[in-house]
């Protein structure tokens, strides 16, 4: 099992680990800054150095159980198993999909009710689609997500049960993919105060502390996928 640095801190650029394994399928550290490409949020990217040596990180995977594998860049040394090494996290492209992903949730309060078919987190665009005959306009979905975003609500983290999440079903918004479970352990994110948040749902994803720290951003765009399927397309204004 590797431990999820990232999950307690999202915001920890650099950190040390010891090299578990070292194979074709990746690297595997004791614990790993490096959130692992899951849920629609791809996997991080950064770099590795140790004495004598540093290994950029194209990718990073789930392995087999609750591993972490790291995906060394094409061509890249990798370090000795058993190595004290330092982790480098690609700031700038995590902070970007941080921001994305919570405002992804955001869209999720907005669309009250239907359930979530699919999504994808980008550092330029994201998608989520929804079980939704008719969504409101993109105008109006760009108006209320800024005014969540200018209200800085706060975001939290909890654990429950997974028997406590079978007892609440309506905690789940995505339709064909279940919610991770930890130790028999799914972590909550919530948007808002604890009494009554702007969102709460099962999440292992990376976000910010507050809302107001995602900026500004725009739904672009609306495509029907299908009889009962809407994607809505969103981007941060900056580019």
């Amino acid at each position: 099992m590797t431990r999820l640095i990232f999950r307690d801190d999202a915001y920890l650029r650099e950190a040390p680990a010891t090299v578990l394994a070292v194979s074709e399928a990746g690297v595997e550290l004791d614990a790993s800054l490096f959130y692992a490409q899951g849920g629609g949020q791809p996997g991080d990217t950064g770099s590795l150095v140790w004495d004598g040596g540093e290994m950029a990180i194209a990718n990073t995977v789930k392995g087999e159980g609750e591993t972490v594998l790291l995906k060394p860049a094409e061509g890249a040394a990798t370090p000795p198993v058993g190595a004290a090494v330092t982790q480098r996290l690609d700031w700038d492209r995590r902070l970007r999909h941080m921001r994305m992903h919570t405002s992804m949730h955001l869209l999720c309060s907005l669309i009250k009710g239907a359930g979530v078919t699919g999504g994808q987190i980008g550092a330029d665009r994201s998608r989520l689609d929804f079980d939704l005959a008719e969504p409101p306009t993109k105008e109006w979905l760009t108006e209320q997500l800024n005014a969540l975003i200018a209200g800085n609500h706060p975001i939290t983290t909890s654990w429950i049960t997974g028997e406590e999440l079978d007892a609440n079903p309506g905690l789940v918004r995505t339709m064909s993919v279940q919610p991770p479970r930890s130790g028999g352990k799914v972590r909550l994110v919530r948007i808002g105060a604890e009494e009554n948040p702007v969102d709460l749902q099962p999440c292992g994803g990376t976000h910010v502390a507050a809302t107001g720290e995602i900026g500004r951003v725009a739904v672009t765009k609306l495509e029907n996928k299908g009889k009962q399927n809407r994607r809505v397309y969103l981007v941060l204004e900056e580019g």
